[in-house]
């Protein structure tokens, strides 16, 4: 077994509460190292767990768990724990797993789910839907696709993901949330779908002054963040900026969003100023 073999990485580093008195990782939390990139698996996927299992009228239970050691992690190790659905029976799934040290295996193990009625437990057939999504993933397929369009396609979406981002979570008032803007012929929104038809972040772009374009209304459910699915609707922004003419392009960043868009090409402009009662600041890129 090696790294080659696995499609998904979850990073993890050894922390000290997980070390017993031999100075190594404690040999359960391997299982729980596992289940953390699980957990990674189905964001890769860009399928919210729970939403994905209440869609589609089941869930996963543990059927079986087996880990064979071949060496140890010690406190302070990065590890990459691989993670890769290797087979699809009628009701069960296995996911081969491996926990690497740079290069070196030091643990593998399987996991056996079954999906199953929530409320009794009783096997069901893994839904053909959720088989093509995993075997679309090994084979290298998209998991998200990017549309890019007019509020009166994309409309209902997008507010549904603002509204549970900007209002409801980080409680900005919704009347400072909508504006004019939205319904203009002018301005381009993007919303990004799973393989079900669930959106999961939108954003929208507008002239900013002849020549420069903003982008703005960036916000992905919080279920799918740090899953890159946010920047493929920044991207796809981007790209229509680019076809629209724009050189360049603005956006108010939350300050601590700054980095996710520092590592895509924008740098700081200006000092930090405060809008909707949250620090923000400018940045800006060429497009």
């Amino acid at each position: 077994m090696n790294r080659s073999e696995f499609r998904f990485m979850e990073r993890l580093r050894v922390r000290w509460a997980e070390i017993d008195a031999q100075q190594i990782v404690f040999n359960g939390h391997y299982l729980m190292y596992f289940d953390t990139a699980v957990a990674g698996y189905w964001r890769a996927l860009a399928m919210p767990y729970a939403q994905t299992m209440e869609y589609l009228g089941g869930d996963l239970f543990v059927r079986k768990a087996t880990v064979e050691y071949e060496g140890s992690a010690r406190y302070d190790d990065v590890l990459d724990i691989g993670l890769r659905s290797s087979r699809i029976g009628t009701s069960s799934m296995v996911f081969a797993a491996a926990v690497f040290r740079s290069d070196e295996l030091l643990v593998k193990g399987e996991l056996v789910y079954v999906f199953a009625d929530p409320a009794t437990q009783e096997s069901k057939p893994v839904p053909q839907e959720l088989r093509e999504v995993l075997q679309g993933f090994e084979a290298g397929k998209p998991m998200v696709e990017v549309r890019v369009g007019a509020w009166s396609e994309l409309g209902a979406d997008a507010h549904g993901i603002r509204k549970a981002v900007f209002v409801l979570e980080q409680n900005i008032p919704a009347d400072r949330e909508w504006d004019e803007a939205d319904p203009d012929p002018g301005c381009v929104h993007a919303v990004a779908y799973n393989r079900f038809g669930l959106a999961l972040a939108t954003g929208r772009l507008l002239e900013h002054v002849p020549g420069v374009a903003k982008i703005g209304r960036m916000a992905v459910t919080q279920a799918m963040r740090s899953s890159g699915v946010g920047r493929a609707v920044l991207d796809a922004l981007m790209r229509a900026g680019r076809e629209l003419g724009y050189r360049e392009a603005v956006l108010h960043a939350q300050t601590s969003a700054a980095p996710f868009y520092r590592r895509a090409g924008f740098v700081e402009r200006g000092p930090v100023f405060d809008e909707v009662g949250i620090p923000h600041v400018e940045m800006v890129r060429s497009l």
